[in-house]
């Protein structure tokens, strides 16, 4: 029998029962992102940096910290930024002291993904990373004994509620707090930590679950903290490109999953340009020549408007799903009942509730004629007969009128028609989602959903989401029926000619971000019936002051082999590899790499014999570059493809200045670079009217010590490359 929780309001005290009940040897799950209780994390770190006879080990994924930058004119930027944005949020203590090299010995910390690229010069967390699909973390945490688990949950609203929301992290939480609570039944020293926390929206289905799956609840809500905010990425035109070409490569009706990052926020833009100006999209469809050029939109996609809509079935439920529901094209729901899936799927029925729906219903054997009450109880869950019919005496009442529940009888049916039928299908899904982090206007957007649009998004497992097996909440084939046409879109770092992606990590071994769920997604899009795997990525990348290429002929590490190869997007198109011998998937990728670079890689197949010696370059592959980027994102007009089309946790001063300092760092990117920037700030004049307000939020008016001065300098140099002529003293390169 479930043991009502012991509620707390001192986090402290809260730690000091964790030992009393655990012991001193104590490893702590901790969710991914945003769900981390801080206040008892900190407090526990604390606890663990005074008293060395305790053993802590954290294991988690994704610690966030706030921006601090690298050097002095970065940190200059990022201050007041961070205060505006982080200063009321308490800082995550065991991560800063994790970065700054400061962990006691008697502390380890274990993630399973990095945010990408934050420690990949950090020989200790390369160290401790542990590699593993996320639908395995579960069972990796049970085997590595974890024996503390911390959450922050959203209490119910209306304060009454013994139920709790697990709402931004139900992912790995709803199958791992049961197997613990069971080994504590068994005897087991278990404990399993809720901490509050009013500012987390509250989603109900999957994510509510009863509070005395909890041990303690620690409940401050004077401290109660905003949720970490990730800000929006500014989206590159080679980005706006990729999410173009990704959306023709939707249709309608489907599924979406999609990660974060630039590269999926274009992919949400050009759906809902798409969508909302579908003449403007097929001006740019049709100047891109996609249909002729890459034929495999044309048998996956679609080009036409969103009236069926998509269903969202993703393990990071990004902000874009949330502007995509807005836009009217998150829509398509769908229902925990696999046959009832599979007749809407056919067509048999709609979500429009009619006599045509009983009938259908009856002749595949869902319901009996005459109705029985178990037949009314879910034909009323599914809203087919509205709330008002009771089953009683083996007939259905209504309000003041009793029917007989037999679809046989033409009297009976034209009752049940006038009282008893509902209007629309209830009770579907439009989104399953296993965790969420955004921008702050993202979890606002939350908090504001209405009940009815609350009610259509399902945070749950990520053993539900990420793969086909039966599972508690749906098996298989309810799952099938629901993820109809998928779309799992996931970015890339590098791709190999042979066709396999690199995601996460480097040839040295070294870890950029991690597995994630991304070969769950892929394997997946090779099962299901019409799904396909697409990976995105930019076909360059700026490396020690040089351009590279992102398709390489080979390399050392794969996260996603290539016998899994299915479509690959750059900026460039669409290469088609599913299927295909080994030559066409390597000209396709040659076809959509940047033309800098596609001689070499054309003489490295060809050397291996991978591509015949005869074939060469068609002229119209050889127009590969950010120029031609440009050119085709003006078919659609100067203002559609903006950086921030979802807005902008920066001021515009500070977008000025962010694109001068991201212009000093690839000047002084090699020590040639370094000199000759250096040399031209000591030679620069004083600043001008454009500079001076932009020098006074960087703190450097008036300048104090060498350091400095030498940092105004070399911000004047960079405004100066970057601001427009008529703005500066010199034009911008």
């Amino acid at each position: 029998m479930a043991k009502t929780p012991v509620m707390l309001n001192d986090v402290d005290a809260c730690v000091e029962a964790i030992v009393e009940r655990v012991g001193n040897d104590i490893t702590l799950g901790l969710p991914l992102g945003l769900g981390k209780p801080v206040r008892l994390a900190n407090a526990l770190y604390q606890r663990a940096c005074r008293d060395r006879s305790l053993n802590l080990h954290i294991v988690t994924a994704i610690s966030m910290l706030a921006p601090k930058g690298g050097s002095s004119l970065e940190k200059r930027f990022m201050e007041p930024f961070s205060d505006r944005l982080y200063g009321e949020i308490p800082e995550l203590e065991y991560a800063a002291d994790v970065v700054r090299g400061r962990l006691p010995a008697n502390v380890t910390v274990s993630e399973f993904f990095f945010k990408a690229g934050s420690f990949l010069h950090h020989r200790q967390q390369q160290q401790h990373y542990i590699c593993t699909n996320y639908t395995h973390v579960v069972r990796d945490l049970l085997a590595m004994g974890v024996n503390v688990v911390g959450q922050m949950v959203s209490p119910d609203e209306s304060g009454e509620s013994d139920r709790l929301s697990l709402s931004c992290n139900p992912d790995l939480s709803l199958d791992l707090l049961p197997e613990l609570r069971a080994q504590s039944e068994q005897g087991r020293a278990i404990a399993l930590v809720a901490e509050t926390n009013r500012q987390l929206p509250y989603l109900g289905r999957d994510a509510q679950v009863p509070s005395t799956l909890f041990d303690f609840i620690v409940d401050q809500p004077a401290s109660d903290y905003p949720l970490f905010p990730v800000p929006e990425m500014a989206i590159a035109p080679a980005d706006h490109m990729i999410g173009f070409y990704a959306s023709t490569l939707l249709r309608d009706g489907g599924t979406l999953q999609v990660g974060i990052g630039s590269l999926g926020a274009a992919l949400v833009y050009s759906t809902i340009l798409r969508h909302t100006h579908n003449e403007t999209w097929q001006h740019v469809y049709n100047a891109l020549a996609v249909a002729e050029r890459f034929p495999v939109a044309v048998r996956c996609g679609g080009v036409g408007v969103f009236d069926e809509g998509l269903y969202g079935c993703s393990e990071m439920m990004v902000d874009g799903f949330i502007h995509l529901m807005k836009a009217n094209i998150l829509k398509r729901e769908v229902f925990d009942h696999a046959d009832l899936q599979r007749l809407i799927n056919q067509g048999k029925i709609s979500t429009t509730v009619s006599m045509t729906t009983l009938d259908v219903l009856r002749d595949e054997e869902i319901i009996d004629s005459p109705l029985r009450a178990r037949d009314v109880k879910w034909l009323r869950h599914y809203g087919i007969l509205n709330d008002q019919v009771v089953f009683k005496g083996g007939r259905l009442v209504v309000n003041e009128h009793t029917l007989e529940p037999d679809l046989d009888q033409p009297d009976s049916r034209e009752r049940l028609e006038t009282l008893a039928l509902g209007v629309q299908l209830k009770n579907g899904v439009v989104l399953h989602g296993g965790f969420y982090l955004g921008p702050a206007a993202f979890y606002q957007q939350l908090r504001e959903l209405t009940p009815d649009e609350r009610s259509t998004i399902c945070m749950t497992s990520v053993n539900y989401i990420n793969h086909l097996y039966d599972h508690r909440f749906g098996n298989q084939r309810l799952k099938a029926a629901q993820r109809r046409d998928s779309r799992f879109i996931n970015s890339a770092m590098m791709h190999t000619l042979n066709g396999a992606a690199v995601s996460d990590g480097l040839d040295d071994g070294r870890v950029v971000s991690g597995v994630g769920g991304q070969y769950n997604f892929v394997a997946m899009a090779h099962e299901l019936p019409g799904a396909h795997s697409i990976l995105t990525l930019r076909s360059t990348r700026q490396s020690g002051g040089r351009t590279e290429s992102n398709i390489v002929f080979s390399y050392g590490h794969c996260t996603i082999p290539r016998h899994l190869r299915d479509i690959v997007v750059t900026e460039y198109g669409i290469a088609d590899l599913r299927g295909q011998p080994d030559e066409q998937v390597y000209l396709a990728l040659i076809r959509i790499a940047d033309s800098r670079f596609q001689p070499d890689l054309l003489k490295q197949a060809q050397k291996a014999g991978k591509v015949s010696a005869s074939f060469r370059l068609p002229a119209d592959w050889c127009q590969n570059s950010p120029a031609a980027v440009q050119a085709a994102l003006k078919q659609a007009g100067e203002d559609r493809f903006s950086p921030f089309p979802f807005g902008c946790a920066f001021t515009e001063d500070e977008l000025v200045l962010g694109k001068a300092l991201r212009s000093l760092k690839a000047a002084t990117a090699t020590r040639r670079g370094k000199l000759g920037t250096l040399w031209r700030a000591l030679t620069l004049n004083a600043e001008d009217d454009a500079t001076r307000p932009l020098l006074e939020r960087m703190a450097l008016g008036r300048p104090k010590g060498i350091r400095a001065r030498l940092d105004r300098r070399l911000l004047i140099q960079g405004l100066r490359q970057t601001l427009p002529s008529n703005q500066s003293g010199k034009p911008t390169d």
